[in-house]
């Protein structure tokens, strides 16, 4: 589990190319991990903006998930204490009906187990959208709406959010519950996780 090893990793992953021919933009893999991390995202596949940058959640949806979290974007990029690891590491492309395509499936089943390995200390993990929640929660609904309502019932190692995108403001407006009970006890264990409690 030392810092070598999971360099080496990184390095593996920055040159894979498995699906480079349906990338319209072409491969550019982009994780943030630590050995020492203790919060893991685990989101859907950045968007273009995010690919143009190299910089993960860089763009509205990253500053609402640090507003939700209650951490700020030094924390949030400090790779000893936050892992974001997205189901696909690749902008996968626009679909035909608007929004970004699903992230490329075989990133997950090649990369995250060796990756999880590696970063030992994870105390919390977020559960993005309904590809991660498919992929890693524990009786996962079709329902985001039911992910998330019933987030207690996973935390405190596992909390389903929805992904923050503009899209979202509508449904927080019609699920108030998330604001007045989801975030805050988010927050406080992002806290706890990150020695702030």
């Amino acid at each position: 589990m030392t810092e070598d090893s999971l360099q080496a990793l990184r390095d593996q992953v920055q040159g894979c190319d498995i699906c480079a021919a349906e990338l319209p933009l072409g491969p550019r893999p982009i994780v943030q991990v630590g050995s020492a991390a203790k919060i893991l995202i685990i989101g859907q596949a950045p968007g273009r903006k995010v690919h143009e940058s190299g910089v993960p959640w860089d763009d509205q949806s990253g500053q609402r998930l640090r507003e939700w979290l209650g951490i700020t974007p030094q924390d949030f990029y400090d790779s000893e204490k936050v892992a974001l690891l997205p189901m696909g590491f690749c902008y996968p492309g626009v679909a035909a009906g608007g929004g970004d395509l699903p992230p490329r499936p075989i990133c997950a089943p090649t990369w995250h187990r060796r990756f999880l390995e590696k970063m030992p200390d994870i105390g919390l993990t977020l559960l993005v959208g309904l590809y991660a929640q498919r992929a890693y929660l524990p009786g996962a609904d079709k329902s985001l709406g039911t992910n998330v309502a019933c987030f207690a019932d996973h935390m405190p190692r596992i909390c389903p959010l929805p992904h923050p995108s503009w899209r979202v403001v509508g449904w927080m407006k019609r699920n108030p519950w998330f604001e007045s009970d989801v975030l805050p006890a988010l927050r406080s264990r992002v806290g706890s996780c990150l020695g702030d409690t």
